[in-house]
């Protein structure tokens, strides 16, 4: 009788222990009993399931990562890339994992920790195609310069793939570039290119500097321009004649000096009153 009574709670605790079981933070466990799936997804904590008879699989509902490594796709240009490696993050919403789980049974990856990953096998096809379009439709000599703009081009490409079959299913979080290398030839085009833009970059600062110097110079020929037109304009001939009448004072005050007029005073009424000599010598 003690035997069996032994033997009875060995039996319920194996039973206990066959069926209880824990799903970890951030996961799901999707139960199939003989071969149909519990479409309600058993969320983390202590679970319990019927031993023998139903088996539970846990799958992440947490952001998940896929490396794609050593692409070499074709940019517009048709040149090749030398090495492309790109990560793509996803995740799913734990109320569709059982339904990803019966579509695509195949696709499912499983982690390191044991922990099954919905639709990985369909991410990574469906990325990497997502990848050579997008690349496809930049020049090789640009790509380094629009990482950003491949990585958003990316991640719509392949949300919009995903949407038309699965929508609301997948949810692609980011994409990030992690390593583009373009062949050495492209390399050799791509320093061509940003040195000729350099020297170009310089040629235009010394286009802006002759400018400055050109109007510096335009300005101070303006100001001599100004400044001759007002000497010009107090150069009356009462002036001159002024200082004509000083200067043969000054000569007439030097009993030593002696000046000559001609006759006809030619030359003489350019600085002279001709009119008022006339008067004079009358």
């Amino acid at each position: 009788m003690q035997i069996k009574f032994i033997a009875a709670v060995v039996l319920v605790g194996v039973l206990a222990v066959m069926s209880a079981y824990t799903v970890e933070t951030g996961n799901v466990a999707v139960e199939r009993t003989l071969g149909k799936v519990d479409h309600e997804e058993k969320e983390q904590g202590l679970n319990f399931k019927m031993p023998f008879l139903t088996n539970s699989i846990e799958f992440s509902a947490k952001e998940i990562a896929i490396d794609i490594n050593d692409l070499t796709p074709k940019a517009a240009d048709n040149l090749s890339l030398k090495d492309l490696d790109v990560s793509v993050f996803y995740r799913v919403p734990q109320h569709r994992v059982s339904e990803l789980m019966v579509k695509y049974a195949a696709a499912a990856a499983r982690g390191q920790d044991g922990v099954y990953m919905p639709a990985y096998g369909l991410l990574y096809r469906e990325a990497r195609a997502a990848i050579y379009e997008q690349v496809s439709r930049i020049d090789s000599l640009q790509l380094h310069k629009q990482r950003d703009m491949l990585q958003n081009e990316v991640l719509g490409e392949l949300q919009g793939r995903l949407e038309r079959t699965d929508p609301g299913d997948i949810i692609i979080t980011r994409v990030v570039v992690r390593a583009l290398n373009t062949d050495p030839s492209i390399e050799a085009a791509i320093r061509d290119a940003v040195e000729a833009e350099k020297r170009l970059e310089a040629k235009q600062v010394q286009v802006e500097i002759a400018k400055k110097d050109a109007e510096i110079e335009i300005e101070r020929a303006k100001g001599i321009a100004e400044a001759n037109n007002i000497i010009n304009s107090s150069l009356t001939a009462e002036y001159l004649q002024h200082e004509v009448n000083k200067a043969l004072q000054r000569f007439a005050d030097n009993e030593g000096s002696v000046v000559v007029i001609p006759a006809n005073m030619q030359g003489f009424d350019l600085i002279l009153d001709s009119g008022q000599l006339r008067r004079g010598g009358n």
